[in-house]
Parts: C-alpha cells; structure tokens; sequence
C-alpha cells in the first residue's frame, strides 16, 4: 500500500489546547509526570475476540482511542464502526484503548492484545510521551517495535497510524521533531497517515471536557469523520481486492 496523507496545511496547535495540555502536566519535561488518568478499567475492550470470519478493525491507543469521560458507544471507534455499517462495510471493531498508555506501555502489551488477528490496526500513541518529554528517539523506536509485531502477527493487516501534536512549551525543536515522527514513520512501513487526529477539535472549549484535553461527545463524532475519511478508501480497496 502507498503512503498517503492529506495534503493541507494543519496547524501545530491551537492556543487553547497548549494551554489545556499545559495545564494537565504541570511538569511535562519530566518522564515520571502522569499526563493522563487512568479509569478504573477498558481491559474489557482489549482484545480481539473470534469473529466468525468476519473482518476486525483494532483501534490501539491511550484516552481517546479509550473514550476517557464519555460512554463507549460515544468514543470515535464506535462512531466509525457505526459510519462503516451505514456505508455497508461491515467490519467488528474492537476498542483497545487504555487511558495513560505511552508508547513503551504500547509496546510492551501489544503482542497480548492481537492474540487474534486483525485485518486493519490502527495505532494512535505517542501524545502522552510528546506531553512527558520523553527522548524522542524512544517514542520512535517504541512505535517501530509496536509496527514491527502487528506486521509480524497480522502481517496482511492494514496499518493506519494516528498523527499527534503537542504544545510548544518543550520547545520548538522538540515540537517539530515530534510532529514529523508519525508522517516519517508512515512512508517507512507503507502505511496510511491521519495528519492529526484531532483536526477540528483541539483547542475548541465546547467540543473538550473541562480538562480541556479529551473531547466531549460532539468532539468524538468529529474525530470520527476525520478517520472514517481516512479509513473508508482503504476499507473499499481492500474489498475491491478480494
């Protein structure tokens, strides 16, 4: 499969989310800062379950793969479930988001959770290590490994990777460096890049909980547009394929 990304310009950030992840982690240079809290439990959404021989999609992440603040059913893996079956591609989703997760954490639970194999990954990590200051040379290698199982267990999957942003306040080199890791690592593995996942959301007050971080339920319905756009011609290629 070709690389392929939308080719517009996407801001860094907007204002009120620097302030609003600035906030979260009142010390982001330090690798032991928490960026994001942990809910009780999403083990119930972790891995993949037999389907009968029908297609999977996993969504592997941290809080807004996970839904943190809204209902299931309301977290843009849901929504584009929903998206899918309306256009007649029917496809399980499965929702392996954790809230917290960094890329190591990724790393070192994703051989567990594809125990079963899956059609389609998409991987959005990387944000809580942008947010913690973690080296960028890590989080790289951490998302590589994570690429390098799903292509070693699921090797005919279809690999989407989520892209991130952070706030400035690490740096403008940090910041850039970071921003470039996920477009870089796409062209690398042959695989489809979401510019940023948050396109639209972030930074906007009424589409973000009082954190100012995870979106609402509004904020998930467009978070789901922007990967359904993105997911929807892989989906039909790879039917038209079969």
């Amino acid at each position: 499969m070709a690389f392929r990304s939308i080719k517009k310009h996407i801001p860094l950030i907007f204002g009120g989310l620097v302030a609003a992840l600035t906030g979260c982690d009142s010390k982001p240079e330090s690798a032991q800062t928490t960026a994001e809290p942990k809910p009780a439990s999403t083990a119930s959404r972790s891995t993949p379950k037999p389907t009968d021989g029908q297609k999977t999609i996993l969504f592997f992440g941290n809080s807004l793969t996970a839904g943190y603040g809204v209902e299931p059913e309301q977290a843009f893996p849901a929504l584009v479930g929903k998206h899918l079956d309306s256009v007649g591609l029917k496809y399980k989703v499965v929702n392996a988001g954790l809230s917290g997760e960094t890329t190591a954490g990724g790393k070192s639970r994703i051989g567990w959770v594809l125990r079963q194999p899956v059609d389609v990954f998409v991987l959005e990590l990387g944000g809580n290590d942008g947010l913690r200051g973690i080296p960028l040379k890590s989080t790289r290698a951490n998302l590589q490994a994570i690429i390098d199982t799903v292509r070693r267990k699921s090797p005919d999957a279809k690999l989407v990777l989520a892209g991130m942003q952070i706030p400035p306040n690490l740096g403008p080199d940090y910041t850039r460096q970071f921003r470039e890791i996920f477009p870089e690592l796409a062209e690398k593995n042959d695989a489809v890049l979401i510019p940023f996942l948050l396109e639209g959301v972030g930074g906007v007050p009424r589409l973000n909980q009082p954190d100012g971080i995870h979106p609402t339920p509004a904020g998930h319905r467009i978070v789901a547009k922007t990967v359904f756009k993105i997911l929807e011609p892989v989906l039909r290629e790879e039917v038209a394929q079969q």
